[in-house]
């Protein structure tokens, strides 16, 4: 049995009776959960236990200890923070930032099709990459599918200049800087070259079964109902499949109906199937972001 102190700062009482709740309860949760034992005086805490337990139990004890600063910590926050495994890359580890984002990254690791709903900066996109790396990595999918329509801000493929590699590139860049941040490009390139990850448009996964996979289709909002349909009979066994999109950014012509939209209107009440919707509460990006959106909602101007 190991011990290991840790010390909460900034020292803030009313913030160490958020965390600890009535009678120590958050405590008592994190011992029953670890099978730990916890010794508190003030900010100052013992844990004892097996040595992977108690580094468990301080991780978690700093996440929720941080999260006070917006008051007392609900039991939903607490579950989550307990029950919800973080992802681990190469790069380090990512942990959600919300409840939102915990209760999405859970609903990834137990349901085969997911959707992810909302505006920029919730994380929707950047928790499935991470998503599909971790399930990468832990040999429980044999390629990465990443997938976007190639019909943004008004433009088309065919008014681009350059080679179809030059037209397509810009489009998937976000899916790249993801990729990169947690493995390296350099490790990126190699994967993508032995084909265990594929990023390309959505055209190109028409006619195509996808087993043992994970297959992320971004920006679905600018899919069409026929694109959508496509896309989601495309999933094979041992897959997951995860579509994100921000239904009030579709960028597709006038009068033209979003599949995402009608996707979510026709799946809604079958099982196995998840919706996470992120709010402008979520966005983790600089509090401007969330202002911006907030007004825009308000405004009723999309």
């Amino acid at each position: 049995m190991d011990t290991l102190h840790l010390h909460l700062e900034p020292e803030d009482n009313a913030r160490l009776r958020d965390l600890c709740g009535q009678l120590d309860q958050t405590l008592q949760q994190l011992e029953q959960h670890l099978d730990i034992h916890i010794r508190r005086r003030g900010h100052q805490l013992q844990l004892c236990g097996a040595p992977d337990a108690i580094r468990t139990g301080a991780r978690h004890l700093r996440t929720l200890y941080a999260r006070t600063v917006d008051g007392p910590l609900s039991p939903e926050q607490i579950h989550l923070q307990l029950h919800t495994a973080d992802i681990t890359t190469r790069r380090g580890r990512i942990q959600p930032r919300s409840v939102q984002q915990a209760a999405y990254l859970e609903c990834i690791r137990t349901h085969a099709l997911n959707f992810g709903i909302g505006p920029a900066g919730t994380g929707k996109t950047y928790l499935a990459v991470a998503g599909a790396v971790a399930a990468l990595q832990q040999n429980q999918i044999k390629r990465i599918l990443l997938v976007r329509p190639a019909v943004e801000a008004g433009e088309r493929l065919g008014f681009l200049p350059g080679d179809l590699s030059q037209k397509i590139d810009p489009y998937l860049s976000p899916l790249y800087d993801a990729l990169y941040d947690m493995l390296g490009q350099d490790r990126v390139h190699k994967l993508i070259e032995r084909q265990v990850i594929e990023v390309a448009p959505l055209a190109y996964m028409r006619g195509r079964t996808l087993n043992e996979a994970f297959i992320l289709l971004d920006e679905a909002q600018n899919t069409t109902c026929t694109q959508m349909k496509m896309f989601l009979t495309r999933l094979g066994f041992g897959s997951t499949a995860v579509i994100t999109g921000d239904l009030t950014q579709t960028d597709l012509p006038a009068r033209q109906p979003s599949g995402l939209k009608q996707a979510l209107h026709l799946l809604n009440t079958i099982s196995g199937i998840s919706i996470t919707r992120f709010s402008a509460s979520d966005v983790v990006r600089h509090q401007l972001v969330q202002q911006i959106i907030q007004a825009y909602d308000q405004a009723s101007c999309h």
